[in-house]
């Protein structure tokens, strides 16, 4: 098995940048994607405290693969222009973070009303290439429950119409919303800039990769075999502050698959990464 870039999200309930960088280290991860910094969301941070933030990842030897960012997690039906001012921050905070690559997503829809949502949606998303152009930064797409491009069919409906984003694939999300996770994979590879690390079973339970429904062996073989460099671990495994918010008030399963602290849960995710390498 080839070596992958291997990062991790950052840990939202608080946790000192110092105790994250221990942890990444500990787990043979090179790279974090930022999502939160102590109480605050990335996007929330100041260009002083992003630079601030930066030289504390320098000194700890861990690169920024991507921000992490909720941008695009609004419904249709909320204003946009201040989040396209949050947006164009994020550009900001990308520049002195170090990093390329900005997670992002299609907003969120009325339920069963998607497929009335898209001249708004298309909308938005246009703009954010547009104040993207020239930055340098690559906007990367999310398939998540509730958005536009929840669905293969409606991410590929972005990926085909915007040739400027690129796709993040989570397996665990295309399941949680009936997808066939190699269906969707052999519709969206040929957009795919990075793979999510998450695992779900069939009831929607989160689980160590490996041992859920989304075929990770066979998604990182094929990922492997096309090129694919980086691999993001998006640990679940247990409740963390915000868990409900992330997911548009949808309360995820956690089953079994709950340990004593933020920590033993990372550990427990990473060494199922790394089983499977």
């Amino acid at each position: 098995m080839k070596e992958f870039l291997l990062a991790a999200f950052a840990d939202e309930a608080g946790a000192p940048v110092s105790e994250q960088i221990d942890a990444l280290r500990a787990n043979g991860m090179t790279h974090i994607e930022l999502r939160g910094v102590g109480d605050k969301n990335v996007t929330a941070l100041t260009l002083a405290e992003a630079k601030e933030l930066k030289k504390q990842l320098d000194d700890g030897g861990i690169g920024v693969w991507a921000i992490g960012s909720p941008l695009g997690k609004v419904s249709v039906g909320d204003e946009f222009a201040p989040h396209l001012d949050l947006f164009k921050h994020t550009l900001e905070l990308a520049d002195v973070l170090g990093t390329a690559h900005i997670r992002m997503f299609s907003f969120f829809c009325p339920k069963h009303e998607a497929h009335l949502c898209r001249e708004i949606v298309f909308d938005r998303l246009g703009k954010f290439c547009e104040a993207a152009k020239g930055s340098g930064i690559l906007l990367c797409h999310e398939n998540e429950k509730g958005i536009y491009g929840d669905t293969a069919d409606r991410c590929l409906d972005i990926l085909q119409n915007f040739p400027d984003l690129k796709a993040v694939y989570d397996p665990a999300n295309f399941l949680q919303c009936g997808e066939d996770t190699l269906r969707a994979w052999e519709m969206l590879a040929p957009y795919l800039e990075y793979l999510h690390i998450k695992d779900v079973r069939s009831d929607g339970t989160v689980v160590p990769a490996g041992q859920g429904e989304g075929h990770l062996p066979e998604l990182i073989a094929r990922y492997e075999k096309m090129g694919g460099k980086a691999l993001t671990l998006e640990p679940h495994l247990s409740v963390f502050k915000g868990l409900s918010e992330l997911e548009n008030g949808e309360k995820t399963k956690i089953g079994e698959y709950e340990y004593e602290s933020q920590r033993a849960a990372f550990d427990a995710a990473a060494a199922a990464l790394r089983s499977l390498l």
